[in-house]
């Protein structure tokens, strides 16, 4: 089994890692968009989260990882097994990782029928394709700027209904499809779709280390990995251990982890002074801001979690300004500087965190 670079290895990138890291805490903030120069670890950290997440509960042999805790019935596989009076035990899996290459097809994204099956024994016969294996889990499209436009519609039902159906001569499968979207990219290689964007809870720009130690330690690490893949993932292990269990302890944390309403209110006019459309811009940035303070140990979010995701969850959502040349991540800087000031976010960085 081929080694996978390990996540606590990767050298600086610190707000592609905090973005992935709020996401593993709380899937409902909606997925994660890298954007950014070639050859910067956008494929090696995503890749890398997946040592990172803490096993799941799944339904034994349910190829859609149903949640056991929760009724059944969505599930096709779980609806037959529960008519014909199976019971379901519970085990322990990985969270899906999951990776949509460019070129796949329809069928293997979607899932196929077996037509010829369905015909000769009058079997619905379905062969769960992506969308399934990712249930529960991350679905990670590299290069998303280049995923076909065919495809990219049927990404933004399946995000929108959470569930994945599949008509084919007159035969109809539905699945339950709910998953956390990661996807990187080069912007010189064309922009992203504006409602495929917008399905994409916080962004990350990303570029080329330009400090001489920055980039003499990757080149360092990446040696070694090459070199020595099993020895280097060793001597990293504590260290990826050490996050996971932060990871799985913020989560138990989450439910309890409030939001204050100075941090509410920032975070209204934070997205009214930056012209945000709808309401999706302040819903991430609180659930963004709450997974931040449970990683924190924090438990009520203030004023100082809203500034420290406020770039993440809102840059990407800006209308462009043609009498505005900068850059959407200043823009947030700038309506940061006017509406919640430093001053205000010191004040609560003072509060006392939980053990």
């Amino acid at each position: 089994m081929r080694q996978v670079y390990p996540f606590s290895a990767i050298v600086g990138q610190d707000e592609m890692k905090r973005a992935l890291e709020i996401a593993a805490v709380d899937q409902s903030v909606g997925g994660v968009l890298v954007f950014g120069d070639r050859g910067t670890g956008k494929s090696t950290a995503v890749r890398a989260l997946a040592g990172l997440l803490p096993a799941m509960k799944a339904v034994a042999g349910c190829p859609y990882n149903c949640d056991p805790a929760k009724p059944r019935g969505a599930c096709p596989s779980c609806a037959v097994r529960e008519a014909q009076g199976a019971t379901f035990q519970a085990v322990e899996v990985p969270v899906p990782v999951i990776d949509l290459p460019l070129g796949a097809t329809e069928d293997r994204v979607v899932g196929a029928l077996d037509l010829e099956r369905a015909i000769t024994k009058g079997e619905k016969a379905f062969e769960p394709g992506l969308l399934a294996r990712a249930h529960r889990g991350f679905l990670y499209i590299d290069e998303v700027n280049l995923l076909e436009d065919h495809l990219v519609d049927l990404l933004l039902d399946v995000a929108a209904s959470g569930e994945n159906v599949v008509e084919r001569e007159g035969l109809s499968v539905r699945h339950p499809a709910r998953f956390v979207l990661v996807g990187s990219g080069n912007p010189e290689e064309g922009e992203l779709r504006p409602q495929l964007l917008d399905r994409f809870g916080l962004s990350v720009d990303v570029s080329t280390p330009t400090d001489i130690p920055s980039r003499v330690e990757i080149v360092r690490r990446r040696d070694a990995f090459e070199r020595d893949p099993d020895a280097f993932v060793a001597a990293y292990a504590d260290a990826d251990g050490r996050l996971r269990q932060r990871i799985a302890t913020a989560r138990r944390r989450l439910p309890e982890t409030t939001v204050t309403e100075e941090a509410l209110e920032a975070a209204a006019r934070l997205c009214v002074a930056l012209g945000t459309d709808g309401l999706r811009g302040e819903i991430t940035l609180v659930r963004a801001a709450r997974a931040l303070a449970a990683l924190e140990g924090v438990e009520d979010v203030g004023t100082a979690e809203i500034r420290a995701v406020a770039p993440l969850s809102l840059r990407h959502r800006l209308r462009r300004n043609p009498l505005d040349d900068a850059g959407s991540g200043v823009r947030v800087e700038r309506a940061l500087a006017e509406v919640l000031p430093e001053a205000i976010a010191d004040t609560d960085e003072a509060r006392t965190a939980t053990p």
